[in-house]
């Protein structure tokens, strides 16, 4: 498949015209002289650099590979459509649709671009972080920089013990409950070449996760508390808030704690660690 390179500029400078800074989560700025957001500011939403960017919309420079057309895609916060046409324009097929894709859908991140200053992540269905706000970081780490089969939380819980070094003791049993369930559920909800088939299948040796799958749970909920225990703060007892894409099964979490609490102001602390360790 070719590259439309006249189609492909065209489509971007118009999608760039039709963005305001509010709209990707930046503030207003100054006085802007054209309408919708700058050059630069897309470059950066889509983690490339402006030079780049700027070929493109002038119809010169490489091709876009998959993982550029798939950036262009995200930072310009396009709707599944927009996206699929996007990649034919750029000469690839789309990529399938669905739960197994990491593409999040602009209302969703519209929202999630608003919570710049609270505890907040984007997860597929199997717990793999796509995206993060400073908070979180700080909170958790940074969850998406895990590769392969340890995107996935259910999967890092069975694996990693550093993971669940970040929750408290208490839980540890529900939780190894919580994710066998989930990863069941999702098995029979997705079948046997899924994703979350192939998590089952490199688990299986595994005592904990065996004896937890073998059991045959389905519907384990997750606790109204979440209890964390975090390198520097210690403690933590947090509620979780889900907001829900259903076209791709992505969930919004927001990790909120009680005003006044101790865990609050742990918080609060850590946005102050989080800022000084970006800065």
């Amino acid at each position: 498949m070719a590259i439309d390179r006249a189609g492909l500029a065209e489509f971007l400078r118009r999608r760039r015209a039709s963005l305001q800074p509010a709209d990707v989560g930046l503030a207003p700025g100054q006085r802007r002289r054209t309408a919708g957001l700058r050059r630069e500011e897309v470059a950066a939403l889509c983690h490339m650099s402006t030079d780049y960017y700027a070929r493109l919309e002038q119809e010169r420079g490489p091709r876009p590979s998959e993982q550029m057309a798939a950036a262009l895609a995200q930072g310009l916060h396009l709707g599944l459509d927009e996206r699929d046409h996007l990649f034919r324009l750029a000469g690839h097929a789309p990529p399938a649709r669905g739960a197994s894709g990491d593409h999040i859908g602009p209302g969703l991140l519209r929202v999630f671009d608003r919570l710049h200053d609270t505890a907040a992540e984007i997860v597929t269905e199997l717990g793999e972080t796509l995206r993060q706000t400073p908070l979180s970081v700080a909170l958790s780490g940074d969850l998406t920089a895990h590769t392969g089969p340890s995107r996935s939380i259910g999967y890092r819980w069975f694996t990693d013990p550093a993971t669940r070094a970040r929750y408290a003791p208490e839980d540890h049993e529900h939780l190894t409950r919580l994710f066998a369930s989930g990863l069941r559920r999702v098995v029979t909800l997705r079948g046997p070449g899924s994703r979350a088939a192939e998590l089952v299948d490199l688990l299986a040796d595994d005592p904990g996760f065996r004896r937890a799958w073998d059991a045959h749970e389905v519907g384990v909920r997750v606790g109204e508390v979440k209890r964390l225990v975090h390198p520097a703060v210690g403690r933590l007892e947090l509620s979780c808030q889900s907001l829900v894409d259903p076209e791709q099964s992505h969930h919004l979490l927001v990790y909120i704690a009680t005003p006044g609490s101790e865990s609050h102001e742990k918080l609060e602390l850590l946005s102050v660690l989080g800022a000084r360790a970006a800065g």
